[in-house]
């Protein structure tokens, strides 16, 4: 691997798991801003600006009509870990934030985004919209809430403040696609992938014409 390629450190290592059960492991972490400004970075349909809070050193993408990412070009991503920090809105209906993954191109790719203004929902069915996957073009959310209705979003429990920053932690592997909010031991959502597409890209994303913040991409990959 050329980590000249990065705008980050990369580690790699082996796991076993039984003694003839190993892989290995690369870690990368992720300068998104180094990224944008070495111009490793596909912009679609969003404007972007520095963050430098004190733990938060990352990424705005700015609010626009129709949907955002953010590729980064020199990652592909087949199985691993994707952890990352953002931060929304509470403005019911405007803040989607979340992350692209085996994305092929701007149309075809898997996400799971937060739904921040549904965080501390009481009511149904709202509660139970506080993180989504969807595998476009086919399996867009109005198709999965139609066809398979509270199958592929629920609530996180404990909820997070609605305009604060969220630990995310999404593990692929295979068919399995499961996500901890905020370093929780226990999911707040687990399904098995729709999308065909088995490795990609990966990009931040934002859906409909929200903006979010982004911060702390770390990568790893486990073949």
């Amino acid at each position: 691997m050329n980590i000249s390629k990065y705008a980050a450190a990369v580690y790699t290592s082996a796991i076993c798991l039984l003694p003839a059960t190993c892989f290995s492991q690369e870690v990368s972490y992720i300068n998104m801003q180094k990224e944008v400004r070495e111009k490793r970075v596909n912009l679609i349909n969003r404007s972007y600006s520095f963050i430098n809070e004190a733990a938060y050193k990352g990424i705005r993408l700015t609010e626009e009509p129709e949907d955002g990412i953010l590729w980064l070009k020199d990652i592909e991503f087949k199985n691993g870990t994707i952890e990352f920090d953002t931060r929304g809105k509470d403005v019911k209906q405007h803040s989607f934030v979340g992350i692209a993954f085996h994305g092929t191109d701007t149309t075809t790719f898997e996400t799971v985004y937060l739904r921040p203004f549904n965080f501390k929902a009481v009511q149904e069915p709202w509660k139970s919209r506080a993180i989504q996957y969807v595998a476009k073009p086919l399996f867009t959310w109005q198709v999965l809430r139609e066809q398979y209705p509270g199958k592929y979003e629920s609530a996180i429990t404990p909820a997070p403040a609605p305009d604060s920053w969220v630990h995310v932690r999404l593990v692929v592997q295979g068919e399995s696609i499961i996500v901890y909010i905020n370093r929780s031991n226990t999911p707040s959502l687990t399904v098995t992938k729709l999308s065909t597409q088995k490795t990609g890209s990966v990009g931040l994303y934002v859906a409909d014409t929200s903006g979010g913040d982004f911060a702390n991409l770390t990568i790893t990959k486990t073949d």
